[in-house]
């Protein structure tokens, strides 16, 4: 056995058991094998829909048997002089692959890949200077075929690629599913493969719990991940998981029974607290449990990338989960997890033996995470909010296509470099920045927490102030916090910030981009539609009357963040230090 994983609930146990109860008397892990949708729903449809997307229950050992062709296809893409990979997806597209790429790192005969999921032109600019084309291999990867961001960046390098050699096709290959628009678009415009699952082997298996189909399994082999050794540690923990396993001794019971009983009971914020090595896991679970428990004013809010805090710190609303690796144990991060557990808050602590036990740690979470949704009341396999920021994308790329501007909007304050844009129906303020940011932070109330959703262009120096601020509103405010840069988040947490329970505060950072990048065969460009996707999303978060607030800053952005920065400060000071 690999992974091993331990509960220490405290005055909790009894609920989680109460639950475990309440699963056992359901026959609730028999049902889930059996692909019974009335675990989730009553809704004939809905059940119908859900039993389309059961497939991750045995999608690892039909992949198992494709490990083969897959070794075969990262030698031929050796031999054909690729060095470099670049992976257009968004979401469960793309999200495991840089699981993979920073959890494994890249093997001695692996290529260097990297995950472009976004339309920030500053980002699409930096990565295409870093490679020579020649030797650079993209993959489209969509499961619908149709993801706007995908499509756009697919025509932008296809393009490119016919001003390097002529044969744009050869660098190209496909992941998605049968009869999409892509499948058709790679054979037209003869990709060297296009990899595509059908009713038998992934097309019955959502985006977000994809992880092990070809999306994620592609690009682990180019990067010479050992894609046997991951999937039979799937396979074994599914094996550890079956139908007839008590389910005390049921690591995906557990987990979900925690996840989804101390949810109800105000510990709906999900801390998962693990080694710089495996930071990256927490990105994909991240999306799994936001999106798949983001909906009915309901949902656990995954929380990761936090720094380490006195014990005495953190509110009455965390589960915190513990990965470590045993053979590179983080001390000091267990002394703090101990000391967490003996101060009350409920705990679980997961040791992996090695890296591969990746490979169970995602079938666990899947598995988990439709079991928390069952006791929540919740479909975990829809993601009915989703759809809205990109309808208002739509519309507003409608309109500048006719009028060849985005509208505008009235800011409720301008200050030289900042403007401050507010969901209420309001007029323009004659208050300060500072000011109106301190009866934003006004309206947060106990267990709520604050996101920084940030679509300023992709440098590292505005990376780290986003990183800065969240973790100054962190010490400074005495909350939980999420930091996610768009349209990147749209495809992950976005789902919980529309459908989720009204315990979030928002900060949206918006910018006048420097750069451009045109998108071949649009009347606009990636500029134009990263903006359109921010105003999108903002629009509809106002729409489910979010507390949000938009910070729009205008170049030079140095210049703009110094004069946020002082009106943060101004803001700061003003509120009530925490007791």
């Amino acid at each position: 056995m690999a992974s091993s994983q331990t509960l220490v609930l405290g005055r909790f146990g009894t609920t989680v058991q109460n639950s475990l109860e309440h699963l056992r008397s359901q026959r609730y892990v028999e049902r889930l094998w059996n692909k019974d949708a009335s675990l989730w729903s009553d809704d004939p449809d809905v059940q119908a829909s859900i039993r389309n997307r059961l497939g991750w229950l045995t999608i690892p050992r039909v992949m198992a048997a494709q490990t083969a062709s897959l070794r075969t296809f990262a030698q031929e893409i050796r031999a054909a002089g690729f060095t470099h990979v670049l992976l257009l997806g968004m979401g469960g597209s793309g999200l495991f692959s840089e699981v993979c790429r920073k959890t494994f790192g890249i093997a001695s005969s692996g290529l260097e890949l990297t995950v472009l999921d976004t339309t920030d032109p500053t980002a699409i600019r930096r990565y295409q200077q870093r490679c020579p084309l020649q030797q650079l291999l993209v993959i489209i990867s969509s499961k619908s075929g149709s993801t706007s961001e995908v499509s756009a960046l697919s025509n932008y390098f296809y393009e490119t690629f016919k001003s390097a050699d002529g044969t744009p096709g050869a660098h190209c290959i496909a992941i998605t599913d049968h009869g999409t628009s892509l499948e058709a678009q790679a054979a037209t415009l003869k990709y060297r493969r296009a990899f595509v699952h059908g009713p038998t082997n992934g097309a019955d298996v959502g985006g977000r719990f994809s992880a092990l189909t070809y999306f994620g399994l592609v690009p682990a082999s180019l990067l010479g991940v050992d894609v046997d050794a991951l999937l039979s540690r799937a396979i074994e923990m599914l094996e550890r998981c079956g139908s007839n396993t008590p389910l005390a001794d049921h690591p995906a019971a557990q987990l979900g029974a925690v996840l989804g009983a101390l949810a109800a009971e105000g510990r709906d914020k999900m801390t998962l607290r693990c080694p710089p090595s495996l930071e990256s896991v927490g990105t994909w679970v991240e999306q799994l449990v936001a999106e798949s428990t983001g909906k009915l004013g309901k949902g656990i809010v995954p929380i990761f990338g936090e720094p380490l805090r006195d014990v005495a710190w953190y509110s009455n609303d965390r589960v915190f989960v513990e990965l470590q690796l045993t053979s590179e144990w983080d001390a000091g991060l267990d002394r703090h997890v101990q000391a967490l557990a003996a101060a009350g808050h409920p705990v679980v602590r997961i040791d992996w033996q090695d890296r591969y036990d990746l490979g169970g740690e995602v079938v666990k979470w899947e598995m988990a995470t439709g079991i928390a949704g069952s006791l929540m009341g919740l479909n975990p396999f829809d993601e009915p909010n989703v759809q809205e920021s990109k309808d208002r994308t739509k519309t507003l790329l409608s309109q500048y296509t006719k009028d060849h501007r985005l509208p505008d909007e009235v800011p409720i304050v301008s200050e030289g470099s900042v403007a401050l844009y507010s969901g209420a129906s309001t007029s323009p303020s004659a208050r300060s920045i500072g000011q109106i940011v301190s009866d934003f932070f006004r309206q947060r109330r106990a267990m709520d927490y604050i996101a920084i959703l940030s679509f300023l262009p992709r440098t590292a120096t505005l990376d780290q102030a986003m990183e800065a601020l969240r973790n100054r509103l962190s010490e400074q405010l005495g909350c939980a916090t999420m930091l996610g840069f768009g349209p990147r988040y749209l495809h992950s947490t976005g789902q919980l910030y529309k459908g989720g329970a009204d315990n979030g505060l928002f900060l949206l950072f918006t910018a006048d981009d420097p750069v451009d990048v045109p998108i071949p065969g649009e009347p606009f460009s990636f500029r134009v539609l990263k903006q359109a996707q921010a105003l999108g999303d903002f629009q509809a978060m106002c729409q489910h009357h979010r507390r949000v607030l938009r910070v729009h800053v205008r170049a030079p952005l140095d210049a703009a963040l110094a004069q946020w920065d002082a009106a943060l400060d101004e803001a700061l000071s003003a509120l009530a230090p925490r007791p």
